[in-house]
């Protein structure tokens, strides 16, 4: 069975004597830590593919400029 010590100053902290890490016990703050995790992932990712849409709609501007070009061209 593992061993705690109370960390001083820290009720929720607790030292595992045997691998010397500090564990928090406080279920609530791990939990919010989880979601915390979660809805940061889902930013990013949401950021990734708002770039992405970007980045298509510059190559397709690109696209449609080129085109415009030849036809102005041709004339």
């Amino acid at each position: 069975m593992t061993d705690y010590v109370q960390v001083e100053g820290h009720k929720d902290l607790v030292r595992d004597v045997s691998s010397n890490g500090i564990v928090n016990r406080n279920r609530n703050a791990y939990e919010t830590a989880k979601i915390r995790a979660i809805e940061a992932r889902k930013q990013r990712d949401e950021i990734r593919s708002t770039t992405r849409e970007i980045n298509t709609l510059k190559c397709e501007m690109h696209e449609i400029k080129s085109m415009l070009t030849v036809l102005l061209d041709r004339k």
